[in-house]
């Protein structure tokens, strides 16, 4: 009998003689593998959250590879099947919802509370149905909630410790607002949109952010120093920013962004495996 997988990660690729192929990373209770799927086109399954089994895997120099026709997808399981929960799911409503009430507290005389709880509260639904990468980093539908909520998290530890005066609002709007735009550059399966490519999430964010401050009767001033920390969330040219962090805040925020998916980055990674986003090797004791 073959052995029945749930695709946790994929990637697409393009081999020099300019034929598609992807790579799946599967896991049963038993397993895990990296597979790479020869002639596989991006928009063939399975995708990630998918059952599939393979007829034939080959294993060379210890990489596995299977041929498209051995590929054989399977369905979306339920909360009933064994493997349903071995793909990280969106964070409780419960969760966020604590976590926010605990930022809150701690922007208590923020003029941007109220700004900061509607917020959060329309976005939980949106960001749980939509992956915050097509991989690497919380690729899975509900992806953009966790990443969302882990910076949220890991902020609401951080700014008691902080040793100077930051604003912490600042801070947790960005969050809030700083991959708004994946809902329109991904689909909910992780598969690039047009407007990925023509303007990219952090213009589509930032320019939210912008109209909603301003909506909300944030003067310019503030306006500016909070839409920076989202145009400067990648922290670096070379990576997407369109600007470099220039604010205390800039640069938590990217720090937090950068800890939550490089963390992820590694918990979805196989034991020696090369992680190319990482430069690195990963290593699992």
């Amino acid at each position: 009998m073959m052995a029945e997988y749930l695709v946790t990660g994929r990637t697409n690729g393009t081999t020099r003689m300019g034929s598609p192929y992807g790579t799946l990373k599967v896991k049963n209770l038993e397993d895990e593998k990296t597979i790479a799927v020869w002639d596989m086109a991006p928009e063939e399954g399975p995708k990630v959250g998918q059952l599939v089994t393979f007829r034939n895997l080959q294993e060379n120099d210890g990489k596995v590879s299977a041929r498209k026709f051995d590929v054989l997808p399977g369905t979306m399981p339920d909360e009933s099947h064994p493997l349903y929960h071995l793909l990280p799911r969106p964070v409780g409503h419960e969760a966020w919802q604590q976590t926010v009430d605990n930022l809150l507290k701690i922007c208590a005389e923020s003029p941007l509370r109220n700004l900061i709880a509607d917020t959060a509260e329309k976005l939980y639904t949106p960001y749980s149905q939509y992956p915050a990468a097509t991989s690497i980093h919380h690729a899975y539908r509900g992806g953009l909630l966790n990443h969302t909520w882990q910076m949220l998290h890991m902020l609401e530890g951080l700014a008691p410790c902080l040793p100077y005066p930051v604003r912490v609002d600042h801070c947790v709007v960005a969050i809030l607002f700083h991959d708004y735009g994946k809902v329109y550059t991904y689909s909910r399966d992780g598969e690039q949109q047009p407007v990925n490519y023509l303007m990219g999430h952090i213009y589509l964010s930032a320019n939210k952010l912008h109209r909603v401050l301003e909506q909300n009767g944030i003067d310019a001033s503030e306006t500016e120093s909070i839409v920076h920390i989202v145009l400067a969330h990648h922290g670096l040219l070379e990576y997407g920013s369109p600007v470099m962090p220039c604010s205390q805040e800039a640069i938590i925020v990217h720090m937090l962004d950068n800890l939550s998916a490089k963390t992820d980055t590694i918990e979805h990674s196989g034991n020696m495996e090369y992680v190319s986003a990482l430069g690195t090797h990963v290593v699992k004791q």
